[in-house]
């Protein structure tokens, strides 16, 4: 039986008679890296919002660890974690003297905050003020201060927005390393490669409807009308054929004449299948109205 960390089911929400979120229906299983993809203004941080606890939605259901999301109380937002841009990070106060307070608010050990700094790679920066930190570290102490208390969920909006690539894998690792701990990470972001390689499911929500679900590699499988091959020969050439076996003839005469530089298939990426279901981009944030 699959034990599911996040129920939604026909969640709908207004601000101002504007629906920002409309019959949202959606599980997330427990111990997995669930993406929620989607341009800014589609309604992610809105949905954050109400999981945890901030916002009552005008309609529909959603459960977080076994309780309505409406009626969570000190028990369930002891085992949750959050990572909302640099929210709550003094920046005056040393890393160390930032995870220091929150142990106190959690009422858990400062004896723990060593080995969180060591497993995120900050523990020779702890008597640095946050104000004199990259993006990148301020980051990764969102995430420690995240880790806290013992979460068994953990949200994260837009985890590595901005930040460079060695930057990004380094806090991916880290997000592998806590959901081989059974740590149910809900994602939300707009980079499509970042949530193909993390996540175990994604919801595709576009202008507050969940407009595709499953598992990546799936969704892109779904929609691959094309299913050609690519292939660049070595004099700069490029040929396309069928991926069937009718292409195996002329695949075979250009391996034997060493004639082919690349071979590629040619299955949908997340982004371009989000393309194909809206007509637009991830990043065309002009284009939508700016949710809270």
């Amino acid at each position: 039986m699959i034990d599911y960390t996040i129920i939604v089911k026909d969640m709908s929400h207004e601000f101002s008679k504007k629906r920002v979120l409309n019959r949202v229906t959606f599980q997330v299983e427990q111990g997995e890296i669930f993406g929620l993809l989607g341009p800014s203004g589609a309604g992610k941080t809105t949905l954050i919002k109400i999981l945890t606890g901030q916002l009552h939605q005008n309609s529909g259901y959603s459960q977080l660890l076994g309780t309505d999301t409406n009626c969570l109380g000190a028990k369930e937002y002891k085992q949750i974690g959050m990572m909302i841009d640099n929210f709550g990070l003094y920046e005056r106060l040393s890393v160390y003297s930032n995870l220091a307070f929150y142990a106190d608010i959690y009422h858990v050990s400062k004896s723990k905050i060593s080995d969180i700094l060591k497993s995120i790679g900050l523990y020779d920066a702890k008597n640095i003020a946050v104000l004199k930190l990259s993006k990148g570290m301020k980051n990764r102490l969102s995430l420690a201060r995240a880790f806290m208390n013992d979460v068994k969920i953990l949200f994260l909006d837009e985890p590595t927005s901005g930040l460079d690539p060695v930057t990004t894998r380094e806090i991916h690792d880290i997000l592998i390393e806590q959901k081989k701990k059974g740590i149910t990470i809900f994602l939300t972001t707009h980079n499509m490669f970042e949530a193909e390689s993390l996540c175990d499911h994604v919801a595709l929500l576009n202008q507050g409807n969940i407009i595709e679900f499953g598992k990546p590699a799936d969704i892109c499988r779904k929609y691959n009308h094309l299913n050609r091959l690519q292939i660049m020969l070595k004099n700069g050439a490029n040929v396309e054929l069928e991926n069937s076996s009718k292409a195996a003839i002329s695949i075979k005469e250009y391996l034997e004449q060493d004639m082919i530089e690349t071979i590629h298939s040619t299955e949908p990426t997340l982004e371009s299948v989000f393309i194909e279901l809206t007509g637009r981009g991830l990043n065309e944030y002009g284009k939508y109205d700016c949710y809270i």
